[in-house]
């Protein structure tokens, strides 16, 4: 009754329509295993005998919810405690919910012993610091060309589980895993079969091809859906997925970990067999399901985009991390303190301890950030330090390099490790730089910084003006005085609001428009400079500091 709720199950009315007060349903994996051979029913049969009511195949919905229903009343006896629907799932019922929870891993557990299944989609990953196979920049490179087949920026994901590249590297897989998805509704995540290699091209035309040959069976022909695989199995690089988001790519993955075990278990027994195509199209193409991708589909600006955020444990680089995250990127989160892998817990986030001035950690976390998400599309270098102020007779050595180490040697490297992806970006790629306000107007006893800063800026300006053909916009945003970053000290803060005879509070709004400038108010202005809205802006410098005197 209430219309902003969730839909309901699709098996609702069958559900309904069977005679107990909880049924309980599922895909498990080891029965799914056991239906999904040649003499499916037969092996069901004969291991469940008069407990189970077996249910011929029948599309899902009203006719399925029809035919279990009179299939119940005719068949079942007082020793039935449950359905087994070929090619869909497994059915308990019961007075209560312990009850059919009981019958129900009562039955599973009997299919796992019947077939020695033993699941290993809950396998183990590889450790962070271990070597994931493949080459990343030729991950990217196949990811803009999935994106430019389906018409949008797509999150491609490579498993780091030892269970898929072995899987996807069996000498037989090209003939196992292109029969057909485990259950019909696993098709609106991981369209009908994998793609077998790289051939993009191929696939897509194939896809177009058994488009061509079921459209009619649905009455009136139905609008395509973009012919781009959403599984890959590729020797070198195990599993791949895809997906419009990160939730989407990371449940086809989920979904074909435990499709692997289902083709293996079934191998091992009759042989792993799906329905036929014609069948599998009917639910790839029912409304029904198809409503379910429009819901979870989002008009977020940056919905399949990647960036990757420096200093992204706190102050600006936060909020900007936070920013393109609410506003649909993944994002791929840098920072010295080992808490960034916790700053925010979404499924878009990956957070990365690095120090940006090793270039080896660098390039570590480049390749597992794209191995993750697939690219870069946006870059916000945000990481800095601002050194002990000194004026330059008392400026030491080891602040000077440090301040050119971490807040422009880190850049230069960043800049060239990150080019090939950005040049690749579906969108094309965007660059926010984080300089200063001590670019324009340097203040004394922050030599350091300021100098280091402006080469930064300088950089950036070069990158602006040579990678303008490759379709990469650069600009640079300068705040001033935004006083919730790690930059500011208690006691930074009260020796600058002294020395201009100030208060804090005043010091902290000292600008022509009396406002306090917050690091969410540069998260915005990096957003919207790498939205479209922006589009043809490169090489500009934009001052966040509430106004001015010595910049305006």
């Amino acid at each position: 009754m209430d219309s902003a709720a969730p839909d309901p199950s699709v098996e609702a009315l069958l559900h309904a329509l069977l005679p107990a007060r909880v049924v309980l349903h599922s895909h498990a994996d080891a029965l799914v295993a056991l239906m999904n051979q040649t003499n499916g029913q037969s092996a069901v049969e004969e291991l469940y005998g008069d407990r189970v009511i077996v249910v011929p195949y029948v599309m899902p919905g009203f006719d399925l919810a029809r035919l279990a229903a009179d299939l119940w009343q005719r068949l079942s006896s007082s020793r039935t405690e449950g359905m087994v629907l070929l090619n869909h799932g497994l059915f308990t019922l019961g007075d209560t919910a312990e009850e059919a929870y009981s019958r129900h891993i009562e039955f599973i557990d009997m299919a796992e012993e019947h077939s020695a299944f033993a699941s290993s989609a809950i396998s183990p990953r590889l450790d962070s610091q271990d070597p994931i196979p493949g080459d990343p920049l030729e991950l990217a490179h196949f990811r803009a060309e999935a994106s430019r087949i389906v018409g949008r920026a797509m999150i491609v994901s490579q498993s780091s589980s030892p269970r898929a590249l072995a899987f996807a590297g069996a000498p037989d897989v090209a003939v196992t895993a292109t029969r057909g998805p485990a259950t019909p509704d696993h098709v609106i995540r991981t369209k009908r079969i994998p793609l077998i290699g790289r051939d993009l091209r191929t696939y897509a035309a194939e896809y177009e091809e058994y488009f061509t040959q079921n459209s009619s069976r649905r009455g009136t022909e139905p609008a395509a859906l973009d012919p781009a695989p959403r599984v890959v199995l590729d020797p070198e690089w195990g599993l791949v997925t895809l997906g419009g988001s990160v939730a989407e790519s990371s449940i086809a993955a989920d979904i074909y970990l435990h499709t692997m075990d289902i083709i293996d278990a079934a191998e091992r027994q009759g042989g792993y067999r799906a329905l036929p195509a014609g069948d599998i199209f009917d639910v790839e193409y029912w409304e029904l399901e198809q409503a379910k991708l429009r819901l979870s589909k989002s008009a977020k600006r940056f919905q399949g985009e990647v960036a990757l955020v420096t200093g992204a444990a706190s102050g600006i680089g936060r909020a900007c991390a936070e920013v393109l995250l609410a506003q649909g990127a993944a994002v791929i989160g840098l920072d010295l303190n080992a808490d960034v892998s916790e700053t925010f817990s979404c499924t878009g986030w990956l957070g990365i301890q690095a120090d940006v001035s090793s270039i080896d950690q660098l390039r570590a976390a480049i390749d597992r950030g794209v191995r993750r998400f697939g690219g870069i599309d946006i870059m916000v270098p945000a990481a800095g330090i601002f050194a002990k102020s000194a004026p330059i007779a008392a400026l030491e050595d080891e602040a000077w390099l440090r301040s050119f180490n971490v807040n422009t040697t880190a850049v230069a490297r960043l800049f060239a490790l990150a080019h090939p992806y950005l040049a690749m970006a579906p969108n094309g790629g965007r660059v926010v730089m984080i300089a200063s306000k001590n670019v324009a107007a340097p203040g004394p006893g922050a030599s350091a910084y300021s100098a280091s800063k402006t080469a930064a800026a300088q950089l950036a300006r070069v990158a602006a003006l040579e990678w303008a053909p490759d379709g990469i916009r650069v600009n640079l945003v300068h705040p001033d005085a935004v006083f919730d970053t790690g930059l500011w000290t208690p006691e930074l803060l009260a020796e600058r609001a002294s020395k201009y005879g100030m208060t804090e509070a005043e010091y902290k709004r000292r600008n022509l428009l009396h406002l306090e400038i917050t690091s969410r108010d540069v998260g915005l202005a990096v957003s919207e400079l790498c939205s479209a809205t922006f589009r043809a802006t490169t090489g500009a410098n934009v001052p966040i500091d509430g106004g001015n005197e010595r910049v305006v």
